[in-house]
């Protein structure tokens, strides 16, 4: 139990995230395996453990399945978002909103223009890069 407790942070991410995972110690590892909707919620995951846990490749395995190919994931707008700060915050350059603004032309006519409650569509980091 003491690794489950060790990274509690990232089962919480896995809860926030909407992952549907089980853990379990063993032979010294913790295991978490399971199902995630999106490539982006498993990415949330793997950020936490690399983050937090500087041991991490010796004591966890981690075994998802992703269920939604396409898009790489989706995001819900919130109050005081823009697509310059998704860009930031999800693919770490603010300049990327073009990208998200592209994958989202079927409900967005102007990139300067979203609303609370929007779902939007992630395009992938390898798309959002190039």
């Amino acid at each position: 139990m003491a690794l489950q407790n060790d990274y509690k942070d990232v089962l919480d991410v896995a809860k926030n995230v909407g992952a549907k995972v089980e853990s379990r110690e063993e032979n010294g590892k913790l295991i978490i395996q399971g199902t995630v909707d999106y490539a982006w919620d498993r990415d949330r995951m793997w950020d936490q453990i690399k983050a937090k846990h500087p041991n991490w490749q010796n004591e966890v395995m981690v075994l998802l399945t992703v269920t939604h190919q396409e898009p790489y994931g989706v995001y819900t707008v919130k109050s005081g978002d823009t697509l310059s700060k998704l860009a930031r915050d999800i693919y770490g350059d603010a300049k990327l909103y073009p990208k998200i603004f592209e994958i989202n032309k079927d409900q967005l006519k102007d990139p300067d223009h979203i609303k609370v409650g929007q779902v939007l569509k992630l395009p992938p980091k390898s798309i959002a890069n190039v």
